[in-house]
């Protein structure tokens, strides 16, 4: 769910009641998002993906045998595929 900064002011206390009960709600100032609240125990196992990912990454990237002509041992379409799969577990969770 979204809404705007003065309305999540004004209804403060049901919003957090609705982020308790596991909705997350994304906060506007003008129309822009500035914030997403959830609750502590959801947003762990984000947190723990991101960095399960970026290990994974580094040793692939670390691994990764030099081609000629590519920078740090990735051509280009090895270091595209590698940034479609971080999306796409990204985009699933």
């Amino acid at each position: 769910m979204t809404m705007s900064f003065s309305q999540a002011r004004a209804e403060l206390a049901a919003v957090l009641d609705r982020v308790s009960a596991g909705e997350e709600i994304t906060i506007t100032r003008h129309g822009e998002p500035v914030a997403v609240l959830v609750r502590p125990d959801r947003l762990r196992p984000r947190v723990d993906w991101v960095f399960e990912e970026a290990s994974r990454f580094r040793a692939e990237f670390e691994a990764a045998e030099p081609a000629p002509g590519s920078v740090g041992g990735l051509d280009e379409d090895r270091a595209a595929a590698l940034l479609s799969d971080l999306r796409t577990g990204r985009a699933a969770r």
